[in-house]
């Protein structure tokens, strides 16, 4: 891996190197012989244990000692801004130093075929799809995943081949780049899953996020193809000034590309797609749609449809996403990244189909930027619908919120027992497994929902399931 044939890289430091992107990319430079160093606040697993088994050692919280003073540069993680004392000792010591989708579009991107998967909700399934599908077809991608796929084992990867497979975040790149993400990441083929109002700490609406979408559309080539979601107004807005080749995928009939003759079983979904029967061993309609812009994806990449229905046969998931952690006296525990009510609504739906029998405990971190935030008051009691009871944790830093934008979960909580929903509000970890506990019995199902480590809160549920027998 090298920044020119004749200056390769030797030592690169990630600040922020436990974000999903981040940690990916500094695997990948690892796998490639490049020595990384990386620090990181928020330390926790699957991300530090997969980085460790890379053996990349990660310090723990910032320091201007942790950067090498030979590193060939230095990538600034999105989360970071200035104040933390490795970007101040950067500025100060006049390093070279880069946001990690300027890394990306520099030193990798460029003068390949880029697959990018956007959209509020299903980037990294799809994205992680797309890439086993190219991977299984002996095509050796390149991608980049904000997750970890059990199929490909790691978030990154970075191979010769043509073809590089990307998640397009549409969160900002930097403290010094205002612009999201995916902007950088020169996409041949795009796809946009679905737009909705998200991440309010950096847009003001959602013809903002709009705004943020037309920008990237506008940077597909006219040799490429723009596919979206047929089935959702936003994105197809998107085609009204789209100027390359766009292909509306969806379920509905004025759908370009129509999915049709769909099945949900409790392990797995089946559809028609250009003809050819798909089946897949994921559950919910939104699953369906995913693999359905995957298909689509390498189909105009001319992957034969058998080998892609091959590799969607053998797909199995990505760690954090409707996971299983484990069954302890007769419950099973389930924990999903999901932060947003929409993803709740659906991962929700989706696991009634899975566990139709017993029933369904959801609990919630409030943790993202934008769930932490009133924005969502009166929507999230509304993702709760087919649940059958709701616990909500405190709201995440919430001391750096004033009152009247931070989200009220006692509101939540007040709001789901007016429609006679069982729902309660526990401020610590403790409280919330002792409260779950006690409500789930032989036959059902906890579901966790958080973006974050929850205080190892799966684990903890587990143990008192098992002790309670």
């Amino acid at each position: 891996m090298s920044a020119g044939q004749d200056n390769p890289l030797r030592k690169v430091h990630f600040t922020g190197v436990c974000g999903t992107a981040m940690g990916s990319l500094a695997a990948a430079l690892r796998d490639r012989g490049v020595e990384v160093t990386g620090s990181d606040d928020n330390v926790y697993p699957p991300m530090s244990t997969f980085l460790q088994s890379k053996g990349i050692a990660i310090r723990k919280g910032f320091s201007p000692d942790n950067i090498p003073s030979d590193a060939d540069f230095v990538v600034i993680g999105n989360a970071m801004s200035r104040g933390n004392p490795e970007v101040e000792a950067v500025l100060n010591r006049k390093l070279l130093y880069y946001s990690l989708p300027e890394a990306l579009k520099i030193f990798f991107l460029r003068g390949r075929h880029n697959l990018v998967v956007a959209g509020t909700h299903g980037k990294t399934t799809t994205t992680s799809m797309l890439a086993w599908i190219f991977q299984s077809a002996g095509l050796a991608p390149s991608w980049l995943i904000g997750g970890i796929p059990n199929n490909l084992g790691q978030g990154c990867r970075l191979g010769e081949s043509k073809y590089f497979i990307l998640e397009g975040d549409e969160y900002d790149t930097a403290f010094f780049d205002k612009r999201s993400k995916f902007v950088h990441y020169l996409p041949e083929l795009l796809v946009v899953n679905n737009i909705e109002f998200d991440h309010a700490d950096i847009f003001r609406d959602l013809e903002d996020v709009m705004t943020s979408f037309r920008r990237l559309v506008a940077i597909v080539p006219s040799e490429g193809m723009v596919l979206l979601n047929a089935d959702d107004p936003n994105c197809r807005a998107l085609a009204e000034k789209c100027p390359a080749p766009w292909v509306e995928v969806g379920f509905s009939p004025d759908a370009g590309n129509q999915i049709r003759d769909v099945h949900y079983g409790r392990d797995s979904s089946a559809f028609t797609l250009f003809g050819q029967r798909f089946e897949l061993p994921m559950i919910g309609e939104f699953n369906v749609r995913n693999a359905a812009m995957a298909v689509s994806a390498a189909h105009f990449y001319q992957v034969p449809l058998e080998e892609i229905g091959k590799a969607l046969q053998t797909f199995t998931g990505i760690r954090r996403r409707q996971e299983v952690r484990g069954e302890a006296g007769g419950v099973t525990v389930v924990d999903d990244f999901g932060h947003h009510p929409t993803a709740i609504a659906q991962t929700i739906e989706g696991l009634r189909v899975k566990f139709p029998t017993g029933k369904l405990w959801a609990i919630f971190e409030p943790r993202s930027n934008t769930t932490r935030r009133a924005v969502f008051q009166e929507v999230l009691p509304k993702a709760f619908t087919r649940a059958d009871g709701v616990v909500l944790a405190q709201v995440a830093r919430m001391d750096q919120l004033p009152p009247d934008q931070r989200l009220d979960p006692e509101k939540v909580v007040s709001d789901l027992r007016r429609d006679g929903k069982e729902a309660f509000y526990e401020a610590d970890t403790a409280a919330i497994v002792s409260r779950a506990v006690g409500l789930a019995s032989r036959g059902d199902v906890i579901v966790v929902f958080s973006n974050g480590g929850f205080d190892n809160i799966h684990s903890k549920l587990l143990e008192a399931l098992k002790a309670e027998g």
